[in-house]
């Protein structure tokens, strides 16, 4: 696929990314995380309802510095996966899920991604699918799927930059709380290692990314602190594999 392969961001769609990009760094805040070694639902449901309360205070601040139009996303929590969400098959493997039309987060208090977790992967899981409804009131989501219903490019690596690129964003709200949260750089080595073990299967379906390719834009994301990182749309094939 081209380089610039969303060259007008969908025009007419809710926001244009340009403007996203050129807004500079994601405010940094306090973001505390609450404990999940022990308690179940109600700590798992605890521990969301907090970092959601973050995302929805950065993004939103950023949006608003972009002059761009925002709505923070509805969330709903469920006891484990269910067999049918948002009128589609609950993807096999996946943690969490983002309901495009419903603009809605739907978080599994139940499973390996939270229960009794000490490492960061939930708040990173969390990042990643809020990085969705980024995409959604940016415009990027739009643009995407009509790139899809073009045909243009490789539908496999298509997916693959809209994945990546939340990814990325994950990155970006991860590296804008980070002295809040406590954790020392042994935590970030471990959740590296954590997404790299995440990635597609060299013999599987294509459909987020290798493990490195998912580690190169999280930490792309992390150190920039900005959206501006996250262009995976004109990144070469060989970064988005």
């Amino acid at each position: 696929m081209p380089s610039g392969m969303l060259p007008g961001w969908a025009s007419g769609v809710r926001g244009t990314p340009g403007a996203l990009y050129k807004t500079g760094r994601l405010p940094v805040a306090s973001c505390p995380e609450p404990p999940l070694v022990s308690g179940g639902i109600p700590r798992s449901k605890e521990y969301l309802s907090a970092i959601m309360t973050c995302l929805n205070r950065g993004w939103s601040a950023h949006f608003t510095k972009a002059k761009l139009p925002f709505r923070r996303p509805k969330v709903r929590y469920v006891d484990a996966p269910t067999e049918r969400i948002c009128g589609v098959r609950w993807p096999g493997g996946a943690a969490a899920f983002y309901c495009t039309g419903q603009a809605t987060l739907v978080f599994p208090l139940e499973g390996q991604w939270i229960e009794g977790r000490t490492d960061l992967y939930p708040l990173k899981v969390a990042a990643h699918e809020y990085g969705h409804h980024v995409q959604q009131q940016a415009g990027i989501r739009a643009a995407y799927e009509k790139l899809v219903r073009a045909r243009t490019g490789d539908q496999a690596e298509l997916g693959r930059r809209y994945e990546l690129q939340a990814d990325c964003l994950a990155g970006v709200f991860a590296g804008s709380v980070w002295r809040s949260l406590g954790r020392s750089a042994e935590h970030w080595t471990a959740l590296l290692d954590v997404v790299k073990a995440s990635g597609d299967e060299p013999d599987g379906r294509r459909s987020h990314g290798s493990g490195a390719s998912r580690v190169s834009w999280l930490k792309r994301g992390y150190a920039a602190v900005s959206p501006s990182a996250c262009d995976t749309w004109s990144a070469p094939a060989s970064k988005v594999s």
